[in-house]
């Protein structure tokens, strides 16, 4: 999917992609870039479908800035985007892999989670892999497995 092309389509996509850029803000992923990019990375590997899409470029809003559910319904954002945003937001109280297992149920969950972790997974983005680096990855490996159903030992 081509998002930036999907955003002169449609002004919903366009004011989310506004509103992502200002919420994060002065963020910068591990990788050192502007962490911005990596919603939109997602939002480009979840299909065509809208709420896939406003979800994916919505996915980590909740967890890492100080915007609020209520300013995501400020703008205008379906009943069905709200609700996959609030499972998508990982409570640090439950574990991990539970937290996945909650998602799978739900299609918009289970294909935007995918998509982030294989973001996330994508060592390749980093200059230098630590030991930390590897463990991340192989719990968000893990995680995949999950989802998917499927044996990841080649991801």
């Amino acid at each position: 999917m081509d998002i930036v092309r999907q955003m002169y389509k449609d002004k919903m996509i366009q004011k989310v992609v506004c509103f992502i850029f200002e919420a994060h803000k002065g963020q910068k992923d591990k990788a050192g870039v502007p962490y911005v990019f990596h919603p939109m990375h997602v939002a480009s590997s979840v299909g065509e479908d809208r709420d896939y899409i406003l979800t994916a470029l919505l996915h980590d809003v909740l967890e890492d800035t100080d915007r609020t559910l209520e300013d995501i319904r400020n703008l205008g954002i379906s009943k069905q985007v709200q609700e996959a945003l609030v499972l998508l937001t990982h409570d640090p109280q439950i574990p991990y892999i539970e937290y996945i297992h909650s998602l799978k149920d739900n299609p918009i969950c289970a294909a935007v989670k995918k998509a982030d972790l294989r973001h996330n997974m994508d060592l390749g983005r980093l200059e230098t892999i630590k030991e930390k680096d590897r463990k991340r990855k192989e719990k968000y490996r893990e995680a995949y497995g999950v989802l998917t159903e499927e044996d990841v030992t080649k991801l």
